[in-house]
């Protein structure tokens, strides 16, 4: 079994113990392996060991990744970077999830774009939680302006929330900030506004994707645990 292979089996196992932890199935989780720090030989190896979700932070990275792995059918990537408007052309129509709508001007350019092209596009809302400076994310205070704004688009679809606990934080913090999120997808599904099902949660990374998936993750976006 290669090192890649390992670190899957060993990130799946905890994935499961976790989940069985907060009342739930191992199926209701799903691993996102961010392969911003390595290759694509790197994601083939993961592709062969049986992970098919894969994220990049950087549009061109992405598009490029793509291009040397488009033998691979059913791969299936994520953009959990910020997105600017002038590069939505390059990758809204290429992967099945954008982790980081974080304003209403990207929503309205992605419905734009969705609309030329005839497709739906999926993106969760990035919510900085926390309130940390360095995260990025709408501010909580400003959610529910966004959707007033979300509500006007046709093209989107806003599948949940993805948000960000602060690095190396107690364990009383991260349950807040992941508990934090789940409350605040509730809340939004509640509004009942068209194209915003709400049912995903996108939180945890390789540090804290265990107590993130006690807390209700349903994607975990995990790189250095993966490939390290």
């Amino acid at each position: 079994m290669s090192r890649i292979s390992e670190n899957l089996k060993v990130i799946n196992d905890r994935i499961a113990e976790a989940a069985a932890r907060g009342g739930r199935r191992r199926e209701d989780v799903r691993l996102v392996c961010v392969s911003k720090t390595v290759g694509p030989e790197e994601v083939r190896e993961a592709y062969a060991a049986g992970q098919r979700d894969f994220a990049e932070n950087r549009v061109q990275k992405l598009v490029e990744k793509q291009e040397a792995l488009r033998d691979l059918a059913d791969i299936s990537w994520h953009l959990i970077g910020q997105l600017q408007t002038n590069k939505i052309k390059y990758c809204a129509d290429k992967v099945a999830m954008i982790h980081s709508l974080d304003r209403a001007a990207l929503a309205t350019a992605l419905d734009r774009f969705a609309a030329k092209k005839g497709i739906t596009v999926d993106c969760l809302l990035e919510v900085n939680i926390s309130g940390e400076e360095s995260k990025t994310g709408l501010p909580l205070g400003e959610v529910d302006a966004f959707m007033e704004e979300f509500a006007r688009t046709g093209n989107i679809r806003l599948r949940g929330v993805m948000t960000m606990a602060p690095e190396g934080a107690p364990e009383g913090v991260l349950r807040s900030v992941f508990a934090g999120a789940a409350e605040l997808a509730e809340r939004i599904r509640r509004m009942n506004v068209p194209n915003a099902p709400m049912g995903e949660l996108s939180m945890g990374m390789s540090g804290d994707y265990e107590i993130a998936v006690e807390e209700g993750a349903t994607l975990v976006r995990i790189g250095t645990a993966c490939f390290r």
